[in-house]
């Protein structure tokens, strides 16, 4: 299954090339390109929102390298440990974002 994840940001434009860096960096990591998709961005109330869309290799990739990060998240199923784990790894770059499991 795809994962796709509902990022949330009151600063678009910083936040979406923090994303980008991360990813890029992320890809270069797992030797695998292109491995994503993002949506057209909306606004409301002060917050920009937009959908990140993983392609399988790169989300096959991620779950194999860092198996062993994801499986301590105490999430109950494999989608939410992923969403986490991509969570704290953009927060860790500076990413200053909200995301949750797009439904």
């Amino acid at each position: 299954m795809n994962i796709v994840l509902e990022i949330g940001t009151k600063n678009y434009v910083d936040d979406l090339l923090s994303i980008k860096k991360s990813l890029s960096h992320m890809e270069s990591l797992l030797a695998c390109y292109n491995g994503y998709a993002l949506s057209e961005p909306s606004t409301k109330f002060g917050w920009t929102f937009f959908k990140l869309a993983f392609k399988p290799e790169l989300q096959t990739g991620i779950e194999e390298k860092f198996s062993d990060m994801i499986e301590k998240y105490q999430w109950s199923s494999p989608t939410q440990k992923f969403t986490k784990f991509m969570t704290d790894y953009f927060l860790s770059r500076g990413c200053n974002v909200k995301i949750k499991l797009s439904d």
